[in-house]
Parts: structure tokens; sequence; C-alpha cells
């Protein structure tokens, strides 16, 4: 495949290296000349700035203020490149996975997950930053 006539975000997962452990993409290609977007970590609080205590309920709510960003830019779960998602505690991946599925579909574009200590605000259990790219 030429980067050159790659009109659309491709993902791929290589041959000769091991399946993906979750819903992603090993590689995902940005078509040239496409504009790049970056956005700022997404956290669990709804509409009404409130944060709920339990880690799937900040997961719901995360993953629909994604979709809001993203429509607010007029763009699709297709244009994201790359997620990134930091959890304070054990992610019920059942749970995410089905928000995951309900966004992407089985378009499923590269991620990183990593545990830590804390996030910007005591009650946060996760925050979720995506790239997205558009020709």
């Amino acid at each position: 495949m030429s980067r050159n006539n790659i009109l659309k975000v491709v993902r791929i997962n290589p041959k000769n290296i091991s399946a993906p452990v979750g819903k992603y993409s090993h590689v995902t290609i940005v078509p040239r000349n496409s504009d790049l977007y970056t956005f700022s970590g997404q956290i669990g609080v709804d509409n009404n700035g409130n944060i709920p205590e339990p880690l799937n309920e900040q997961v719901h709510n995360t993953f629909g203020n994604i979709a809001q960003i993203l429509e607010s830019q007029r763009l699709t779960p297709d244009d994201i490149i790359k997620v990134n998602i930091w959890a304070t505690e054990e992610i019920d991946w059942d749970f995410l996975y089905a928000e995951w599925e309900n966004l992407f579909g089985e378009t499923y574009p590269s991620m990183t997950v990593v545990y830590i200590k804390g996030l910007g605000l005591a009650e946060l259990k996760i925050e979720i930053e995506i790239w997205a790219s558009k020709q």
C-alpha cells in the first residue's frame, strides 16, 4: 500500500506480530495532508458538571463526552486515530468494551491503557484522550 494513495484513516494489524490483546489496532495510518485534531482528556463528568462515584458511570459519561466533542468538530469515530486511557482502578473491560463498540463499531483505533495513582481531581477514576485526523 502506497501512502500517497491513502484517502482515509487506515488501521492495520500486521500478520508478523501477535494479534492485539484487546479491541484496538496496532497501526493507524493518517492520510497525507489531513488535519490533525488533539483533544484534552475527557472525564466522567455529566452535562450538569456532576462526577458520579462508580467507575462504570464515569466510563459511560466519558464516552458520551467524546461523542459530543467529536460532533462539535464534525468528526466521526472513524476519524479517531489514537486513544489513550488512564484509570485509577481496575477497568471493567466488559463494560468499557460495550461502550467502546457503541462508539467505534468494529473500527478500532490504536490504544494505550495505563493504570495510575491519581488524576487531576481526586474523584476521577478514568480519563480518555483522543486524537483524530480528517482529510
